[in-house]
Formats: C-alpha cells, structure tokens, sequence
C-alpha cells in the first residue's frame, strides 16, 4: 500500500471509530492526517459513519487536490492552518460531539475539574462562533488552540490535534467525555474547579511518575 493509499486508509478508519463512539454523526464533522506535504482528509459530504478510503481526498499544504474523486471538507482551510501554524501535529479531528458542542453553545471556557483535562493543555477555550468553513473561524479555532490539544467552536463543535492520528483521537474522545462530566456535574451542583495550584501538583507527580506510560514490572 502507498503512502497516501495508506494514509487514506487511517483516516477512513479513524473517521468510522468516532462514529461509533457518537462523536460524529452522519456527515456532520472532519477527520484529516498529514504525511509530509501530503493531507489526507475527509470529502465534504460524506456519511462518516460509512467512511472509506475513497470517501477520503488527499490535497497538498495548498489545498490542491491530488489524489481522489471527491471534493475536500469545507473545513479544509481549519485542517491546513493548524499544519501550518503547528508543524508537530499531524492530525486534527473535528466534530459536533453533542455534550462538547452543548457546552460550547453556552461557556466561554471549559474550566479544569478532572486532572486529566491537563493532558489536553487546561481550561479549554471556546473560539468566537463564526460561520463554518470560513476563514475567520479557522484563526479563531488557532488562536483557542494555543498551548492546547483541543479547543470548543462557540455553537459549533470541537477541534483536537495530535501529533498522531490516533492521539487525536484519543483527545477527542477525552474532551467530550470531560465535557460531559462537566454538565453531569452542573446538574448536581456547582462544580469544584481545581486550583492552579493543584493544577501544577497534578504536573509534577505525573513528570515525576512518568504517568500515562505503560511500565514493566521491576
């Protein structure tokens, strides 16, 4: 298999995955993965759910197409500013996962209750609303992903990047469910929110642990 046939291939099934787990519905949200110059990303359009490497088009750090028969996600100018702003991602997942775009249509940040939240950068910044596919969404979208792995699209969705296409994933899959525990939260009361301080206690135990590594056993 190539390189842009394979590249094709992770997508398709990356985009399938977070169908299944409800983060992407029908043909609402993107996935995209870069190689190089080379972006392979989900066709505008397409029922993710569904997703194959044909429904995936791979374009070029201009966005020309070069490989694929159908045309590129309307998002496709979000997907290549965070390649070119941030050159250590290689993946950006982009959905309408419905808790993170609930609390996008009512918060101007996601604030730190679970330590894990950490592992995506801190409180997560809801960029300005913005019509979709425009130009003026994909620098707000940049602007809240600084010095994080994810950010929320004010009544919009969610962005996360990786520097795999799996971690992508993995964020996505992290944010909505911390978007979640936020609203079950909520509902209960009002929520705690960790102090900076505890905020830079988690950090140090996790360098000194090296915390989230699989280990042998001594």
């Amino acid at each position: 298999m190539s390189g842009a046939a394979a590249l094709r291939a992770s997508v398709a099934d990356a985009a399938r995955q977070l169908a299944d787990a409800g983060l992407l519905v029908s043909t609402a949200g993107n996935v995209s993965a870069r190689e190089g110059d080379l972006v392979a990303v989900t066709a505008t359009g397409v029922v993710l759910g569904r997703c194959t490497p044909d429904d995936v088009t791979v374009v070029d750090r201009h966005g020309e197409v070069v490989e694929g028969r159908l045309a590129p996600t309307s998002e496709l100018a979000l997907h290549l500013g965070v390649y070119d702003a941030r050159p250590s991602e290689v993946a950006v997942v982009h959905t309408h996962a419905p808790f993170a775009t609930a609390i996008a249509c009512v918060l101007d940040e996601l604030p730190v209750l679970h330590y894990q939240q950490l592992s995506l950068g801190g409180a997560i910044r809801v960029a300005s609303y913005a019509t979709f596919g425009t130009d003026e969404l994909a620098a707000g979208v940049l602007a809240a992903l600084d010095g994080r792995c994810a950010a929320l699209m004010a009544n919009h969705g969610s962005v996360t990047v990786g520097s795999s296409l799996g971690a992508a994933v993995e964020n996505a899959l992290l944010l909505e469910w911390l978007c979640q525990l936020h609203h079950r939260a909520s509902a209960l009361g009002t929520p705690r929110v960790l102090t900076d301080e505890q905020q830079l206690d988690v950090i140090r135990v996790a360098i000194e642990r090296d915390y989230g590594t699989p280990k042998e056993n001594p």
